[in-house]
């Protein structure tokens, strides 16, 4: 069976160096819009028979990603494709997957269903929760950026370090951290006033006079980053070597006004979503493409994926 690497408008080059790491050539599809806006997807190439992967995060428009992800899989799935799988490097939806009111959609679980409408398995880098997951009735490979990340990080780490997590959800991800670092950690207990404003309670370690690595799933408009640095500051941490690990960074709204006056050392982020033309704070961009070239591969001939998935 043939394998295809197909992309959609979120993060082409991506996909292109996912395709290349592979060893075959990214398929063409051509994208683009009726003039009443209605979405047009032609795939330009046969892919009967073929072992399809559509690379497409579900990064800002978020809908409009979502739409060409779910198109181009009924396009793969008319002309004859054997297999589809969804490539989405960040999954959009995955932070509304409970209701907090009672009278709101089960946002996660709506998008789910949809893309479980089209494919037969999705591969995702770093859920915004490992809960996630159970809203898929189709396979699941959840794979994890850490490793690359932390690789990456590991030469500028200098001292008396420790792997901060901002909030009670992102322990597990930084002791996975302070694990392949051998740092120690610490915990930030933080409220949630609206989806931008967060509120520091204490700080549960010892960071004084410490460099501090903060580390999270996705930075979205730099609010919970911003608190956590300013909290931190405060409780006598080192202002030098400060450094922000996220699997996401989608840097949207205010966050380049939030975290730019603030003394960041270096951002490490992926390339799960394309970066910004330009950033206040310096930022050191990690590819996912091995990660995910190696998880496709092995996908291909149903090789296990092993210490590429992500595990609390």
């Amino acid at each position: 069976m043939n394998l295809k690497i197909l992309s959609g408008t979120a993060n082409p080059l991506l996909a292109e160096k996912i395709a290349e790491a592979v060893g075959v050539r990214r398929s063409q599809v051509l994208l683009d819009r009726f003039p009443d806006s209605e979405l047009h997807v032609e795939i330009q190439e046969s892919v009967r028979g073929a072992d399809v992967y559509i690379v497409q995060p579900t990064c800002p428009p978020v809908d409009e990603h979502l739409l060409e992800l779910l198109f181009m899989a009924d396009a793969c799935r008319r002309a004859g494709a054997s297999y589809l799988s969804a490539v989405i490097p960040y999954f959009g939806y995955a932070r509304q997957d409970r209701r907090s009111h009672g009278r709101e959609p089960l946002g996660v679980r709506v998008i789910a269903d949809l893309i479980a409408s089209g494919f037969q398995r999705i591969i995702a880098v770093d859920f915004h929760s490992h809960a996630v997951e159970s809203a898929f009735n189709i396979p699941v490979e959840h794979v994890s950026a850490v490793s690359l990340l932390a690789d990456t990080a590991r030469s500028s780490i200098h001292g008396d370090a420790v792997v901060v997590s901002p909030d009670l959800g992102a322990v597990k991800m930084a002791e996975r951290y302070a694990k392949l670092l051998d740092l120690p950690t610490a915990i930030i207990h933080k409220s949630r006033i609206s989806g931008e404003e967060v509120s520091v309670r204490r700080i549960v370690g010892d960071i004084r006079n410490r460099e501090v690595l903060i580390i999270d799933d996705m930075i979205s408009t730099g609010g919970t980053i911003e608190k956590a640095i300013k909290s931190l500051i405060e409780a006598g941490c080192s202002t030098s070597g400060l450094k922000v690990l996220a699997s996401h960074g989608l840097l949207v709204g205010p966050a380049a006004q939030r975290l730019g006056p603030l003394p960041i050392e270096r951002m490490f982020i992926s390339d799960s979503v394309p970066a910004p033309d330009s950033f206040p704070a310096p930022l050191q961009i990690v590819s996912l493409a091995p990660l995910l070239a190696k998880t496709i591969q092995r996908l291909h001939r149903q090789e296990p994926l092993g210490e590429l998935t992500a595990r609390e």
